[in-house]
């Protein structure tokens, strides 16, 4: 796997732009081709989501993606439809072709009625800035961030087919495709159908097992554009979606709201795929396991009662708990805190020093058969009650 510069516009045909007028953005996106797309799993879909589902459902085809930040665009009924389209027309006018191939997706304060002359002002100057350079990547990510402390995207080559994608998303982040807008392109020749099938297998594992705080979002967006410049096998595509869609994951859980710890839940031995899913996402979601994370506080039982509860099968007197980490020196520590059900004695101070660094690895063995997965978390500090509590005002 090769690690590219360029962000989106690594893969040919893409071009991005971004401008911000204080805590308002707009980034646009020109790309053409086959596309596909997941969404939140809230019963409240915020108004652009909707319209970039039918939008999809008509054809499976984009020709450009509009996206906001400042103003979510959710629960606003119909007048939200009807404004979420007159930013689709923004961008269909100028890219002439039809408001059906262009996506469109917000994020901010959820019960806000968008501002338009606003988004059209940006609009007029974004669309001057749209080109094919990193710089113009990062631009755009930086127009959808809201609570986010830094720009997250990636691009790679693998097998000769290019993959990459932007993403904004540190708060109200949930395993249902978490609290995000993602755009992602490649230059891999697939359709519509095979470019969803990829893109569910790869948000299953990466965007789906994300979790900050346990609030699932109304504004969930993941859009795959494929470009077709290149020809290529549908399992070096998948190899690389997946990449992409885990790092950007990491990513996220790194800049979550306030967060100061990165940890992963690795899950093996499990009876099944869904209860190894469970389990990592359980423990990730944990706030007792966050607070302790964040306090370099080894309560290691935190981790052993959210499996417990967590509704995967699992036997106490089988499992297996470990620590990862690193020293300020960079090598590695590692710790056994449970062996087969049977606690380890004399290990406290060593798990300790793992939880004081920045990069946590918990390693579960339920020890019932073979199925494995890996969640993706942070802790929860003061800052993240501080950033939630003062959001609108």
């Amino acid at each position: 796997m090769q690690i590219l510069e360029g962000g989106i516009c690594a893969v040919p045909g893409v071009r991005a732009a971004g401008v911000r007028q204080g805590k308002y953005g707009l980034a646009l996106i020109a790309a053409s081709g086959a596309a596909a797309g997941m969404f939140t799993t809230n019963k409240v879909r915020a108004a652009p989501l909707e319209v970039t589902a039918k939008h999809l459902a008509a054809g499976g085809y984009l020709d450009g993606i509009i996206a906001n930040s400042g103003c979510a665009n959710a629960y606003t009924g119909p007048r939200g439809i009807e404004d979420a389209r007159a930013m689709s027309r923004l961008l269909a006018g100028f890219l002439t072709t039809d408001e059906t191939k262009i996506g469109v997706a917000s994020t901010g304060v959820i019960g806000r009625y968008i501002d338009l002359p606003l988004i059209t002002r940006l609009f007029e100057q974004a669309k001057e800035k749209l080109r094919s350079d990193g710089e113009a990547s990062t631009q755009a990510e930086r127009a959808i961030m809201t609570t986010d402390t830094r720009a997250k995207e990636i691009a790679v080559e693998h097998k000769g087919l290019r993959v990459a994608g932007i993403v904004k998303g540190a708060g109200m982040i949930e395993p249902n495709v978490a609290t995000m807008l993602c755009f992602l392109y490649t230059d891999a020749n697939f359709p519509a159908e095979i470019l969803h099938k990829c893109l569910a297998d790869a948000v299953q594992d990466s965007f789906n097992m994300l979790t900050v705080d346990g609030d699932t979002s109304t504004n969930d967006t993941v859009l795959l554009t494929s470009t077709g410049k290149v020809l290529g096998r549908e399992e070096d595509f998948q190899v690389a979606l997946r990449y992409v869609c885990m790092e950007l994951a990491r990513m996220m859980a790194r800049d979550g709201e306030g967060a100061s710890k990165y940890f992963e839940t690795v899950v093996s031995g499990a009876r099944s795929i869904e209860d190894a899913r469970l389990a990592a996402k359980a423990v990730a979601r944990s706030s007792l396991v966050k607070t302790a994370v964040y306090g370099a506080d080894p309560n290691w039982g935190r981790i052993i009662c959210a499996v417990g509860y967590s509704g995967a099968e699992m036997d106490p007197t089988k499992i297996t708990l470990g620590l990862e980490g690193k020293r300020p020196d960079g090598t590695n520590i590692k710790v056994s805190l449970v062996e087969k059900g049977r606690i380890v004695d004399g290990v406290l101070d060593q798990a300790k020093e793992i939880m004081q660094g920045d990069t946590i690895i918990i390693n579960i063995d339920l020890a019932l058969g073979s199925a494995g997965a890996r969640g993706f978390g942070c802790d929860l500090t003061h800052e993240y009650v501080n950033v939630n509590a003062n959001y609108t005002t």
